[in-house]
């Protein structure tokens, strides 16, 4: 189908083109940008006056649920969500029932996906078999069936040995790992950031040790290893600090932070509710500001929603007995739009951290908008707003944004040259 999209912003963070101009699809590629090309008639027209143009926005870590856990979601209703918030490729982490350790479950993930035909999925493979840290996946049969990455989720390693062997074989054949770096003993048991808050609520803390101690194991085992690493959810002002360290001395690292660190404290959980309980858990305001500071230096590269969709009862028991995790995918775009109105990103600085940062960090072919590359991209309104939860898509409502009025409104969300969302 020839597409047309004339007058809007275009905005294209890897190219570093931003000016209002006109873009034109065909059979699932960018045909041109600007002019049409020759003898090119648009089968269908989309008037982009007032609307901004982007690059699909790439998620890197957007539970689907499936297979296992079909109460929480599937993955015709979470890519249906994504794309929803703008998103056009995500990554799913390993944690499905069974893992995602075998290519059987890699080809089911990317069969179900491919027949939803919401948003580009690219798995992440365990790193470890059933995750249990004791002996490594078979890794080129996850790459061979579509993996793009590897990791093991907040489980970690039961030995440090183990682990580095597995970095080693990783950097062999040059696969990515995804780290969440959190020490088992230091978090066990914990349910908030160890703090005045979590004092004052009685409730058990996680220091932020759980997380540089890991952290600096890890990148001294980078380094060891020489493998390419990723590190998933950042949540501290010394991780930060860390990962920046590491980076001037060259190692070939990148970085994630959920969106919702960047804009909620641990003081959210000052009622006791559930809906703000999440693992790593929200941190200080000193950290928060780490966390803005950084993703504005480029130390971290990648925003990512750490989509964990629950059925409601997962969120009704006493705080310390439910699951943890937000449902947040869907809204994705504008939660990140607070980040613009709240003056500490410009519009491309922010497109670059949701696009062009998170597919670079994994070496996805996406986040941009090339001609002849692939037509993924995400049109929205700036001046609109977004009502959270007026039309809810995602099979968990386990958001404490729902209700909230947000910046910016998805308009139309395209994959491939098709149509996957229309708002």
């Amino acid at each position: 189908m020839k597409l047309s999209i004339l007058g809007a912003r275009v905005i294209d963070p890897s190219s570093g083109l931003d000016q209002v101009t006109d873009l034109h699809l065909e059979a699932g590629k960018i045909a041109a940008i600007g002019a049409a090309p020759e003898g090119f008639n648009a089968v269908t027209v989309i008037d982009g006056k007032g609307l901004v143009a982007a690059p699909g926005l790439v998620d890197l870590n957007v539970a689907l649920r499936e297979p296992g856990y079909s109460r929480k979601g599937s993955i015709a209703s979470e890519t249906r969500a994504a794309a929803a918030g703008g998103v056009t490729s995500l990554c799913c982490p390993p944690r499905t029932k069974p893992v995602l350790d075998t290519s059987a479950v890699a080809e089911l993930i990317l069969d179900r996906a491919r027949e939803a035909g919401n948003s580009k999925v690219f798995p992440i493979g365990a790193l470890s078999k059933g995750l249990d840290g004791e002996q490594l996946a078979e890794l080129i049969a996850l790459r061979d069936a579509g993996c793009v990455a590897f990791g093991n989720g907040l489980e970690g390693f039961r030995s440090t040995r183990t682990l580095c062997r597995a970095l080693e074989y990783a950097a062999t054949f040059d696969l990515t790992v995804i780290f969440h770096s959190q020490d088992r003993d230091l978090a066990e048991g914990g349910l908030a950031h160890e703090g005045a808050t979590a004092s004052f609520l009685g409730l058990p803390g996680i220091p932020e040790s759980a997380e540089t101690v890991a952290l600096a194991r890890d990148l001294l085992l980078v380094e060891q290893s020489g493998v390419r690493a990723h590190f998933s959810q950042l949540t501290s002002a010394r991780g930060v600090e860390l990962i920046a360290q590491a980076q001037a001395r060259g190692l070939p690292v990148t970085a994630d932070v959920a969106l919702y660190q960047l804009i909620l404290t641990d003081e959210a959980l000052i009622d006791f509710s559930s809906l703000y309980h999440v693992q790593p858990p929200l941190r200080s305001h000193a950290d928060r500001e780490a966390l803005r500071a950084a993703i504005k230096s480029g130390v971290v590269q990648a925003i990512a929603s750490h989509h964990q969709p629950h059925e409601r009862d997962a969120k009704l028991a006493p705080f310390g007995a439910t699951e943890p995790g937000i449902s947040s995918v869907e809204l994705l775009l504008p939660l990140a739009l607070t980040l613009v109105q709240d003056g500490l990103l410009d519009l491309p600085t922010l497109m670059a951290r949701l696009s062009a940062g998170p597919a670079d960090a994994l070496r996805l072919p996406a986040g941009k908008l090339t001609v002849g590359g692939p037509a993924d991209l995400v049109l929205f309104d700036p001046a609109s707003s977004t009502v959270a939860g007026e039309r809810w898509l995602s099979r968990g409502e386990n958001c404490p944004f729902l209700g909230h009025s947000l910046p910016g409104a998805v308009r139309y969300t395209l994959v491939d040259g098709h149509i996957s969302h229309q708002g």
